[in-house]
């Protein structure tokens, strides 16, 4: 990459020739290509010489002098002169001299600065990130010319980090630390380190991925094949472990008895075959790293496909024989309601009976005394 200055010296060179001659100053990135013009105004023909920042002579009136096949001569003409130079090094950097030989030796300098680009950042972690304690990264640009900006992101989102750099002769070396909490959920997670400075094409940038390494206890879960199992399947549980580091070995056990003498434990996986009901009991699956332990449970009950059906068809005479029940206890309470209702109307006829049958006692009996006190009378009426 190349790039001109902005500004332009020029010199005009002898009153009476009116001739002039301009340069500009270049930038290129190391490694790259630059081009140093210089522009002739009037030329009459007069000797031109370009030397390099050590003074040696690239080129006499478009011959070469210095044996460097790097600087060729694209150019030579009575309106400019035109050398490229390829792979350009730090050490190419300074001024190059255009000179024109007439009465009066006279020249310009052209300015050749070398960029450097940052490499692609070097990301270390200080020790292993453990679930909730922090992370610690430094990202190292060791050689950038002017020094590299150094920026952190995760996901998507910019870390603040801690710069700092040292100038090493023509050059900087650039460090950048950033430290943050990290939990399980970030073990695989991706921190990137950027590097720019102005060597770089305008809108790129030198990356470097680092992937997150989170050390955390295991956990445990147990899938079983299918669930409902009935005697004379076969069952595969499988154990389901996480973890960092992962376990490398899993147990599994029944309860305080041991494992059915058919079941087949490899790994993860256990397999019990033509089960009975003897094999009911609870098994677990364990696992562990340096960092914790774990457990899982799964309990096994192995139905009996006839006790099954036989319960299923008992349920609707359960149901009916309640119902008939019910309707007897109905029945039973109607009639006795009934009854009492029935004695109770005729307990009160009864009474009212009696009573009259007094009054007409009283009425009889003062007609045999009579109402005034007289003889009783001897005859009756019936």
């Amino acid at each position: 990459m190349s790039s001109q200055g902005l500004s332009i010296l020029s010199v005009s060179l002898g009153s009476g020739t009116g001739q002039e001659v301009q340069t500009e100053n270049v930038t290129v990135a190391e490694g790259g290509v630059a081009e140093i013009t210089c522009r002739l105004h009037q030329y009459d023909g007069s000797i031109v010489v370009i030397q390099n920042p050590a003074r040696q002579t690239l080129f006499f009136n478009g011959t070469r002098a210095l044996k460097d096949e790097r600087f060729q001569l694209e150019e030579f003409s009575p309106r400019r002169v035109r050398i490229r130079l390829s792979d350009a090094r730090l050490e190419d950097e300074g001024g190059y001299f255009c000179q024109l030989y007439t009465e009066d030796t006279h020249h310009q300098i052209a300015t050749l600065t070398v960029l450097v680009a940052p490499e692609n950042p070097v990301v270390e972690v200080r020790e292993q990130a453990v679930e909730g304690g922090e992370v610690e990264l430094s990202c190292l640009v060791p050689r950038s010319r002017p020094a590299a900006v150094l920026r952190w992101y995760r996901d998507r989102k910019e870390l603040k980090g801690v710069s700092s750099g040292q100038e090493n002769g023509k050059v900087w070396s650039v460090a950048s630390t950033v430290r943050f909490r990290v939990d399980r959920k970030d073990d695989g997670g991706i921190v990137i380190c950027e590097a720019q400075n102005q060597a770089l094409p305008s809108g790129h940038s030198k990356q470097t991925q680092y992937v997150l390494d989170v050390q955390y206890s295991p956990t445990a879960r147990i899938h079983a094949s299918q669930a409902v199992v009935r005697e004379g399947d076969t069952l595969v549980l499988t154990c389901a472990v996480t973890g960092n580091p992962r376990p490398n070995q899993i147990r599994w056990n029944r309860g305080n008895e041991s494992l059915p003498e058919r079941a087949e434990a490899v790994g993860e996986t256990l397999t019990l075959p033509g089960l009975v009901s003897a094999d009911n009991g609870t098994y677990t699956c364990e696992a562990a790293n340096k960092h914790g332990h774990a457990r899982a449970l799964y309990v096994l009950v192995v139905y009996d496909p006839g006790a099954v059906v036989e319960a299923q068809t008992s349920v609707p005479y359960a149901i009916v024989g309640g119902i008939l029940a019910l309707l007897v206890f109905l029945i039973i309470c109607v009639l006795v309601g009934m009854v009492w209702c029935s004695v109770r109307q005729k307990g009160s006829y009864l009474t009212h009976e009696a009573s009259g049958l007094d009054e007409q006692g009283e009425a009889r009996e003062a007609f045999l005394n009579g109402g005034d006190g007289h003889k009783r009378k001897e005859e009756f009426f019936i």
